[in-house]
């Protein structure tokens, strides 16, 4: 005969366990996207993310800025 049974697991413990999993897909497939259409993300440079990436890479170039680590920014 066939049992019920519940399990209960809370919302944060199900985040714990799903968000590493979704980020690493997402990074694999946006990556996988972007070699097979390189021309699909584009930035219009009115947009502030545009403008954003240029101050980025401006303080880049000035060594004032410190970047995360691939570990710290996707826990691996």
């Amino acid at each position: 005969m066939p049992q019920n049974s519940n399990i209960s697991i809370k919302f944060e413990d199900i985040s714990k366990i799903l968000e590493p999993l979704i980020r690493r897909v997402m990074r694999e497939e946006l990556t996988k996207m972007a070699r097979q259409k390189p021309g699909i993300f584009y930035l219009e440079p009115e947009m502030p993310l545009y403008k954003d990436m240029q101050d980025l890479r401006r303080r880049k170039a000035k060594g004032k800025i410190d970047l995360y680590s691939h570990e710290e920014v996707w826990g691996e």
